[in-house]
């Protein structure tokens, strides 16, 4: 800028010159619009030289301004990480010496040891919990066979208990469970080969019969003459059978009869609250006989069904088909087996009880010598924590 000229300062000095040198007459004209049309161009050089200038002047201004941007940020950033150091300063200087941490790892480690160890052990008392829970469903099967047997002599239950009981067994897997599952095996055949009655089979018969009884009807005696002397046969093949009175007689002689020969003791008839009586006799006397047959009582069993037979036999007429099929089926349920013996369970029982009293002393000594390496361990790793050299 201090180099370039201006148009204004330019002119005198082409003046000048065409001062000083002589003008020429002949063309006075057409110099003097050349010098105008030459300083026209130097000035828009000038104009032009100028503008590029500021141009210049003002990118460098933008350009420092950026600069001065990035640098004002580049402080900020810088002060952010000075900052941050300091803190960082400050939370080393808050940490505790080396030695320290060095105790604090060791401290960790021994916790996580005695930590893995309890883990292990909480998992073998709650497997030793269940364990003990099955053994204790098992012993509670047993018993209820052996409860079962005694009381009501049902051996297709007993069986199924004995057979979950060793199920149990079979699960847990243990060869010093082979001396309880021995004596379960030897029950489960002892079952197996038992006699089984139909005692619910037989009850419901009786309870047939009992239905049966009370639906019997006293049949009416029948008075039978000698058949070839009578009177009235007489008259009737003598053909007065139109008579009055011989249809007189006919009518009386279904109602009286008369018979000097008779060997056999007349019955009278039932009726009413009689019949109703007898008939509650016979299904007391079934009923009787449907519980002993249900819990196994022979004694029982065939004193009902004699009584029932008794009761049948003095005030039903032996010649009414009803009774008598009733009395045939009486004397065959009479002699069916419905008792039978049934094994004995306690040395199952007892195998069971030795077996969980094993286990039980087992794991006590488990515990015990566990507790025991637990503190040798604890104790070796102090020693060794107070003999390390600290740095």
């Amino acid at each position: 800028m201090s180099e370039a000229t201006t148009p204004n300062e330019q002119e005198p000095t082409a003046v000048d010159a065409s001062a000083a040198k002589p003008v020429p007459p002949a063309k006075p004209t057409s110099r003097g619009n050349a010098l105008a049309a030459v300083a026209l161009l130097v000035g828009a050089a000038g104009v032009a030289v100028g503008g590029w200038s500021v141009w210049q002047v003002r990118a460098l201004d933008l350009r420092d301004q950026q600069q001065l941007g990035q640098l004002q940020q580049t402080r900020e950033q810088t002060d952010g990480l000075v900052a941050k150091t300091r803190a960082l300063d400050s939370r080393l200087q808050q940490l505790p010496p080396p030695a320290e941490l060095d105790g604090q790892r060791r401290l960790l480690s021994q916790l996580q040891g005695d930590q893995q160890l309890l883990n292990q052990r909480l998992e073998s008392l709650l497997g030793a919990s269940r364990q003990d829970w099955r053994l204790a469903e098992a012993e509670h099967l047993l018993r209820l066979a052996s409860l079962r047997l005694s009381a009501l002599q049902d051996i297709n239950s007993a069986l199924a208990l004995v057979e979950g009981a060793d199920e149990i067994l079979h699960s847990q897997d243990d060869p010093a469970a082979f001396a309880a599952r021995e004596q379960l095996a030897k029950s489960l055949e002892a079952l197996r080969g038992s006699f089984d009655p139909d005692r619910t089979g037989l009850f419901l018969q009786l309870g047939a019969l009992r239905d049966q009884a009370a639906q019997l009807e006293a049949l009416p005696p029948s008075f039978v003459g000698d058949g070839e002397g009578g009177a009235l046969s007489e008259l009737a093949a003598a053909g007065e059978p139109q008579s009055w009175w011989v249809r007189g007689l006919e009518t009386l002689a279904q109602y009286v009869r008369l018979d000097f020969s008779a060997d056999q003791n007349i019955r009278p008839l039932l009726a009413g609250q009689a019949l109703s009586q007898v008939r509650l006799a016979l299904s007391m006397s079934f009923e009787q006989a449907q519980w002993a047959a249900l819990h196994g009582h022979t004694a029982v069993y065939r004193q009902a069904l004699r009584q029932a037979r008794d009761v049948l036999a003095s005030h039903f007429n032996a010649e009414n088909p009803d009774s008598r099929a009733l009395a045939a089926r009486i004397d065959e349920l009479l002699e069916r087996p419905i008792e039978v013996k049934v094994p004995d369970l306690s040395a199952s029982l007892n195998a069971i009880q030795a077996y969980i009293a094993s286990k039980q002393s087992a794991r006590a000594q488990f515990e015990a010598d566990s507790a025991v390496e637990v503190e040798v361990e604890v104790e070796v790793e102090v020693e060794s924590a107070e003999q390390e050299p600290r740095p």
